[in-house]
């Protein structure tokens, strides 16, 4: 076209690579990124994704695995930036985050000699690119789920793994997040959430047992608001759908739940609890006692059980900017050590709470506080322990745009 401005070398060579990626396989489409990084001057490229406990970044092309607490991959990965390192050989190591929309997936490795901006903005570019082929890639390959796994999982881990969604997702406007042990032998806990333009929707679930049944009826639960919620059920109405769908389905079995939703505009939180642990309001610094302690009402799945079940009840909060919700199963309170000291509703609370003065992302909280439960076990779970947090974000101001 006459008047355009002709594209330089690079940009010829990255669209070069856009276009190659989908007739690529997984493990191709890194060894097309590298020979790109090659191209433009870099010296390697190399992809780490998180292993299923969050513990360790295990490379895809060749490489050590590396810990996450101890490395500067780590550290990227933990606080969600870039982290540059000095090499041998006048050699630089660049790692960068990442990322499935919020949900942190691993750090991708750049070396190279010298590092100047329009080189840092390719690697941020490649990095972006990268985190959305792997995510496209994963959805019908077993190549990124085998690397990150340390073992088998059983068949009713399996089937929950399946449709649970990614750890994180959210916006400025508004985050969940979540974390569920033991990752390779979960019973019936599982989670869900789901964004729209103003709303945040968030699901916890406990079924009862730890049979491949309790799974299902997870599953079958799970399934169920997600159809009602698909087709703009409200709280009351989506509640009513799974009391439904376990009754029909699975007569026989019940679980505990939350279902609630943020407004992302006005903070309104609204949820309606199914005999489940009462959510936690997290405050200025401190929790809010029975901020949201509410009348007890019924598991689901018992409607064919007892006679003249009320209906559920949706409760409702204004949040205030900076506000944080905890919901959990109560294998997180209840975990205890070998001489039986519970983990408690008091540790797990402070621990968040401290996380939060050291504005710490909610992910990242998650992930130790796990792991802190996960030790004071002995590195064993006697039940599932599934956390989520809620956090409506305080205002962040837009600066004004400068003068030219």
């Amino acid at each position: 076209m006459d008047g355009a401005t002709p594209l330089s070398e690079s940009e010829l060579l990255f669209e070069d690579l856009v276009r190659s990626v989908h007739a690529c396989d997984p493990i191709e489409v890194l060894e097309a990124a590298d020979r790109y990084g090659r191209a433009i001057g870099l010296s390697k490229i190399t992809v780490h994704l998180v292993d299923l406990q969050q513990h360790l970044l295990v490379p895809l092309t060749g490489g050590p695995i590396l810990d996450i607490a101890t490395t500067a991959a780590g550290e990227a990965y933990r606080h969600d930036t870039l982290r540059l390192v000095e090499g041998g050989a006048e050699e630089l190591s660049l790692w960068l985050p990442l990322k499935d929309g919020a949900d942190r997936m691993g750090v991708l490795h750049v070396r190279t000699s010298a590092l100047d901006e329009p080189t840092l903005r390719r690697c941020q570019t490649l990095a972006a690119l990268l985190a959305l082929v792997i995510t496209s890639k994963r959805a019908y390959s077993d190549t990124y789920v085998r690397r990150t796994r340390a073992r088998s999982v059983q068949l009713r881990t399996e089937m929950l793994r399946a449709f649970l969604p990614p750890r994180t997702l959210g916006s400025a406007r508004g985050v969940s997040t979540a974390v569920l042990e033991p990752a390779y032998e979960l019973g019936g806990d599982a989670f869900d959430h789901s964004i729209t333009r103003d709303v945040l929707h968030v699901v916890i679930l406990d079924a009862m047992g730890h049979d491949l049944a309790s799974g299902l009826t997870a599953s079958v639960a799970m399934a169920g608001a997600r159809g009602a919620r698909r087709n703009g059920a409200d709280l009351s109405q989506l509640t009513d759908s799974v009391e439904q769908a376990l009754v029909t389905w699975l007569p026989e079995r019940f679980c505990t739940a939350v279902f609630a939703t943020l407004n992302l505009a006005d903070g309104l939180f609204s949820w309606s609890n199914c005999g489940h642990p009462e959510p936690l309001l997290i405050r200025g610094g401190s929790l809010v006692d029975g901020a949201m302690c509410r009348p007890p009402e019924l598991p689901l799945g018992l409607g064919g059980i007892v006679p003249d079940t009320p209906p559920r009840t949706v409760h409702r909060l204004r949040l205030e900017p900076g506000d944080r919700v905890l919901l959990y199963t109560d294998g997180v309170t209840e975990a205890h050590d070998r001489e039986g000291r519970m983990f408690g509703l008091e540790r797990f609370a402070d621990f968040v709470i401290r996380a939060a003065a050291a504005e710490e992302p909610p992910p990242e909280t998650l992930r130790r506080l796990i792991h802190s439960i996960r030790d004071h076990q002995g590195e064993s779970f006697t039940d599932d322990a599934t956390i989520m947090l809620v956090e409506w974000p305080p205002e962040r101001r837009v600066p004004p745009p400068r003068s030219v």
